[in-house]
């Protein structure tokens, strides 16, 4: 960014800790003692309230930071319309619903100069975005850093890279993210992509509803699945940038753009929990069985974000990280099923136990939807081997895939019905699946 004076030390650090308050300055004693609003906020910076959620939603789920600015965000110009590129909000009504399994190859190559948020390619999602119900899918591919600085009205972005490392430039602070990481924006947080590689790619969910939370633990107990305390926060820093800046909007499905004169990345000192995050993957402690049958999915939820029926997600994010596999005489790879959730699945690194790797398969970049009651489970190959493979422990340390559930089916765009990547045939990876039955 021109003229950038970016006013922080050199790398990242980072506060620890899920959901719970945290504060963090660049500059000592820019954070107010005792009140959030002083007559005059110290080092003559402007307080200023960013609620993720109602006011009087209960403690526990209340979401509000308070940032401390060299300008408050009220001093911008006028907003105004600009083209969407491809990217889609709910509600999806320019296509119906679609029972078949489908599955996708990676995104295309782009052309030159393509940041993240041009690289971003909606396949699908549900809900209504103007009501705070409902997820979008997408993906992005961006071989160049983002000069302009985004925010999404419209819900909080969960990351995912597949290739290429991210350093997001948020208000808070930077995030460096890194595949088989995750990084999650707030609703209405602005930031900027800078890419660490000369390409990245990847997946992203936009949760309209409920912000995501770690889910309850249950019989599990107090320990297991993802721990608090890996997920964590940027240390404050500050851009205090004189000249035009691209600032682009997200609201109710439109993206909206305004030059200010600053950038608006100028929080020197923040305190709250509606703050972005970054976790490693690689922390998530797996509960399995020790006896027989595989577990429900359920038991890989990373985050969840709750509707208005208990035990009933808008969108779970479940991660299939390595992790033993130890049975009695059981099938090890996930059962067939059928579910009354839909899911989109996507492949970080690696090969997914339940589905064949390779040309025309489950890859990684790419990724396949099976939305509610559609049949699916291992492929023919992935049955038979795991059919006759001999029952000792055996450790999958070869992968890493990711499920975006939810609770609605997955309406595509019509630029995903339509797609060149989307894989022909996908159906056949069953056909083997001959009857056996004797008496």
């Amino acid at each position: 960014m021109s003229g950038d004076a970016r006013k922080t030390a050199e790398g990242l650090s980072y506060l620890t800790g899920f959901g719970n308050e945290h504060a963090s300055e660049a500059v000592p004693g820019a954070l107010p003692e005792g009140r959030n609003s002083p007559q005059r906020a110290p080092l003559g910076l402007y307080a200023e309230q960013l609620s993720g959620a109602a006011f009087t939603e209960p403690r526990a789920y209340n979401r509000r930071s308070w940032l401390y600015r060299i300008r408050p965000s009220a001093a911008h110009p006028r907003f105004t319309r600009t083209a969407n590129g491809s990217i889609r909000t709910a509600p999806f009504n320019k296509t119906v619903p679609d029972p078949n399994r489908l599955r996708w190859n990676p995104l295309p190559e782009l052309a030159a100069g393509t940041d993240f948020l041009a690289g971003l390619w909606t396949l699908g999602g549900n809900g209504d975005a103007t009501q705070r119900a409902g997820m979008a899918v997408h993906l992005y591919h961006a071989n160049a850093s983002m000069e302009r600085v985004f925010s999404d009205a419209d819900g909080e972005l969960l990351i995912v890279p597949e290739r290429g490392g991210l350093l997001l430039h948020t208000e808070f602070g930077r995030l460096h993210v890194e595949p088989a990481h995750v990084a999650l924006i707030p609703r209405g947080v602005r930031f900027r992509v800078e890419l660490l590689d000369e390409s990245a790619r990847g997946y992203v969910c936009e949760n309209y509803g409920a912000p995501f939370r770690l889910p309850e633990l249950g019989p599990i107990g107090a320990n297991g699945l993802a721990n608090a305390r890996d997920f964590r926060a940027p240390v404050a820093a500050y851009e205090e940038t004189e000249g035009p800046v691209e600032v682009v909007n997200k609201f109710c499905g439109n993206l909206w753009t305004a030059r200010y004169d600053h950038s608006p990345l100028d929080v020197v000192a923040w305190h709250g929990n509606h703050v972005p995050y970054v976790y490693d993957l690689r922390r998530f402690n797996v509960i399995g069985t020790i006896s027989y049958d595989h577990p429900d999915p359920s038991v890989f939820t990373v985050l969840t974000a709750p509707s208005d029926t208990p035990g009933l997600a808008g969108v779970d994010f479940v991660v299939f990280a390595p992790r033993w596999l130890v049975g009695e005489d059981t099938f090890r790879p996930p059962y067939f099923h059928r579910n009354v959730m839909s899911e989109y699945m996507g492949l970080i690194e690696g090969a997914y136990d339940a589905k064949t790797a390779g040309p025309g398969g489950f890859v990684p970049g790419g990724g396949s939807l099976h939305n509610m009651m559609s049949a699916h489970g291992p492929d023919r190959e992935t049955f038979e081997r795991a059919s006759a493979a001999e029952l000792t422990p055996q450790k999958i340390d070869d992968g890493l895939a990711f499920m975006f559930e939810t609770r609605w089916p997955v309406t595509l765009t019509p630029h995903a019905a339509r797609a060149d990547h989307l894989q022909q045939g996908y159906d056949d990876v069953w056909r083997g699946l001959t009857p056996d039955f004797r008496i």
